[in-house]
């Protein structure tokens, strides 16, 4: 016999461990199932508008501020009418998240979890086509970058959460002859507002699954530009019988939602993804109304980045080129870890130039509900549009940089912009700097021998610290780029695009100004959103309050 098989605890402990692994992301090609499916789905949603209300305390409920989703790519199709809820609204959210928070925290993590598990399986088999074809006409996906991001991320999220949940609620203090140890991890006491993104269907669903796998209850304001999906990931969960009030679904307009939660005395917890500008306001708000909270919140952030690629003399051409135009244009370069920043040595640049010109002529960009050969479609909304052209129209007139492919844009059906590539002369110009969030990748050319410099260069030009990767063949040179990029990137990678993390293999986050670095999709993530008891039971009566000492 095995030596755990004598201990109960123990026994109890290896039998209720789950074995999940990363869902297997499909193929799409001509003939096949999914395919079918997902063009069914499509042609379902073709010139349909969903109506999308708040969902507050498990009622529809609808306000007179009307909104449209459009789809980016055909902005004449409103692919959603949705609400704001306003602040008496949110308020009326909050009061019926806090009226279901003791029993869903005492609710044990077995139960909590099965509820996930069951939307995991849902996402995968039934509804994975309706969430898949919601993501592409809504924010603008092709085939690939919907099944990553609205299949198998979201699927791994809900799978490896409830698989950490388990194991924390196993991993217990040791305890001795006397007395019992053990230790209860409680959902935070108030509640946790979520923010979500447009550009990933998957953290939507993570940041208001999360805290409520671990107890808690959420207001979730999902992105404007995302609601479709958003809605379709909310509807799956309480299908798979989470409770109405754990989670309220709150469209609302950005900063109401925020002046509104953050004032509550019960906030407790800001689980966020977006802009920079926008954390930094919650987070003043934050400070602003401390002494108002019943606990200092929890404030998980993600902010975006200014990605690198770092090229060195050693390194396969054929990877930088192809890994280069994946991680810039891929969603248009609309993730938070696109690489918008190319540095290459001088003495491999006609290789790379050239290379990277003819593949960039074969990009196709267009509707990706339409035609699956489309690499990237059209960029969210207006506002993207308007701001990335303007970055556009500052490599023209700029002496120090030089557009060697694209930069059209067209608003006239949908958000279109070329995929863009520029060569700066100044390593220091602002689109060096700032972050974009479109297909716009700037290259600096640097001279071979001053490869150390440039290291350096990489890690003082911007505020951002998220991905970055470094092409190379020799491992002194990726040893010391590992050292010197230490803090320069959240999510390091060697010979590899900085995009396309994935769930428990890659956990994902930066520090600097891209957040706060929780690691979602990693083990230690779910910690953020519990607050632990550790309990003492004595079971040998003390029989005197003097100690031996003092005999």
């Amino acid at each position: 016999q095995r030596p755990f098989c004598s201990s109960p605890r123990r026994r109890w402990q290896h039998r209720s461990a789950i074995e999940v692994t990363n869902e297997p992301i499909l193929e799409f090609k001509p003939g096949s199932p999914e395919r079918a499916a997902l063009q069914k789905a499509l042609a379902d949603l073709k010139g349909k508008t969903e109506a999308i209300p708040c969902v507050i305390g498990g009622e529809e409920v609808w306000t007179p501020t009307v909104r449209y989703q459009l789809s980016p790519f055909n902005h004449a199709h409103k692919v959603a009418k949705y609400c704001y809820a306003d602040k008496e609204l949110i308020n009326k959210a909050i009061n019926a998240a806090l009226a279901a928070r003791k029993e869903w925290d005492l609710k044990p993590v077995q139960d909590r979890a099965q509820i996930f598990l069951k939307a995991a399986d849902m996402l995968s088999g039934p509804r994975r086509a309706e969430v898949l074809a919601k993501t592409m006409i809504g924010q603008g996906k092709t085939v690939i970058q919907a099944e990553i991001d609205a299949a198998a991320e979201l699927i791994d999220f809900f799978r490896f959460n409830a698989k950490y949940a388990l194991e924390l609620e196993n991993s217990q203090p040791i305890s001795v002859d006397v007395s019992t140890n053990s230790m209860v991890y409680r959902g935070l006491e108030g509640f946790v507002a979520a923010v979500s993104p447009f550009n990933f269907t998957a953290i939507g669903g993570n940041l208001a699954g999360a805290p409520a796998l671990m107890g808690n209850v959420v207001l979730w304001k999902p992105s404007d530009t995302a609601l479709l999906s958003s809605y379709a990931v909310y509807k799956i969960l309480l299908e798979a019988r989470l409770p109405p009030n754990v989670v309220q679904f709150v469209p609302a307009d950005g900063p109401v939602f925020g002046d509104t939660v953050t004032s509550s005395e019960h906030f407790c917890g800001l689980n966020f993804t977006g802009s920079v500008p926008t954390f930094k306001r919650l987070w003043k708000q934050v400070s602003e109304n401390l002494d108002r909270y019943r606990n200092f919140p929890r404030l998980a952030g993600e902010c975006g980045g200014k990605n690198f690629h770092l090229v060195h003399s050693s390194a396969d051409v054929a990877s930088v080129v192809n890994g280069t135009l994946r991680s810039a244009f891929e969603y248009g370069g609309q993730k938070c870890s696109a690489c918008s920043r190319l540095y290459a040595p001088d003495s491999l640049w006609p290789q790379i130039k050239e290379k990277l010109l003819e593949e960039h002529g074969k990009i196709k960009v267009g509707d990706p509900a339409q035609d699956f050969g489309t690499f990237f479609s059209a960029v969210i909304d207006d506002k993207s549009f308007a701001r990335i052209k303007k970055w556009i129209e500052h490599a023209k007139k700029s002496s120090n940089l030089t557009i060697l492919a694209g930069g059209g844009c067209d608003d006239s059906v949908g958000y279109f912009i070329e995929p863009c590539i520029v060569e700066s002369k100044d390593p220091q110009d602002p689109i060096m700097k700032e972050e974009i969030f479109g297909p716009v990748l700037t290259v600096y050319v640097y001279p071979e021998k001053r490869y150390k410099e440039v290291l350096e260069l990489i890690d003082t030009t911007t505020p951002y610290g998220l991905t970055g990767a470094v092409f190379a063949q020799e491992k002194r040179i990726i040893d010391e780029a590992r050292n010197l990029l230490r803090n320069a990137a959240g999510n390091f990678y060697i010979n590899d695009k900085s995009t396309g993390a994935v769930v428990a293999q890659q956990p994902f986050g930066g520090s600097r100004i891209s957040g706060t670095n929780d690691k979602p999709g990693g083990p230690h993530y779910i910690l953020r959103w519990t607050s632990p008891q550790a309990i003492k039971e004595t079971h040998v009566p003390l029989t005197d309050w003097r100690y031996a000492y003092m005999q």
